[in-house]
């Protein structure tokens, strides 16, 4: 049984121990290794991933052939490509293991199951997609208002736990910038 997913349901809901059992019979662990990919573009994405622990990125990749992270997931949050899951449509994106992972995944068809025998859990999904959402609304405030200098420190000094175990050439991926900007950036905070 997964104590952090319980724990995780407990800060937007109430469950009791013994309707946890059943919720968690839902969903299967997964290990994933460092670099592997989890889902890849052109597949039916089909799988919800809770990160129990590690980290996973999603990016997709532009027509001039350069990965773009759009997200990082770290213990306790969710990650799928929402789109593709909901609507039964090809992805256009990649989720890959930036470190070892363990997962907790759960299909369409069994949440669907899991939110008829458990409403509640309703409520936990639509507090966990709106803090998401709100998220991404600053996150493109924060491409849009910054200069690219602000928005490599702010991140850093923000989100220390992804500055500190995400290699920088996926935050400057994250975040449009080049990894050589990025160097350039901290060089120059350092002298």
């Amino acid at each position: 049984m997964s104590e952090q997913l319980y724990t995780h349901l407990n800060k937007y809901i109430s469950v009791e121990a013994h309707d946890f059992k059943k919720i968690n019979s839902y969903f299967k662990p997964k290990r994933v290794l460092k670099k592997e990919i989890v889902l890849e573009a052109g597949e039916f994405c089909q799988h919800l991933y809770f990160v129990e622990k590690g980290c996973l990125q999603q990016y997709f990749i532009t027509d001039k052939g350069t990965e773009r992270t759009v997200q990082f997931a770290i213990e306790n949050w969710w990650m799928t490509d929402f789109l593709s899951y909901q609507n039964k449509t090809r992805t256009d994106f990649y989720i890959q293991a930036v470190e070892n992972t363990r997962l907790l995944v759960i299909d369409r068809q069994d949440q669907e199951q899991l939110l008829q025998e458990f409403p509640i859990l309703e409520r936990y999904f639509r507090m966990v997609y709106q803090i998401a959402y709100g998220s991404s609304l600053m996150k493109m405030k924060y491409l849009f208002n910054f200069s690219k200098e602000e928005l490599y420190f702010h991140f850093t000094e923000h989100f220390p736990e992804f500055a500190q175990r995400v290699p920088q050439y996926l935050i400057a991926s994250f975040l449009g910038l080049t990894p050589e900007y990025v160097s350039e950036i901290r060089a120059k905070k350092r002298s």
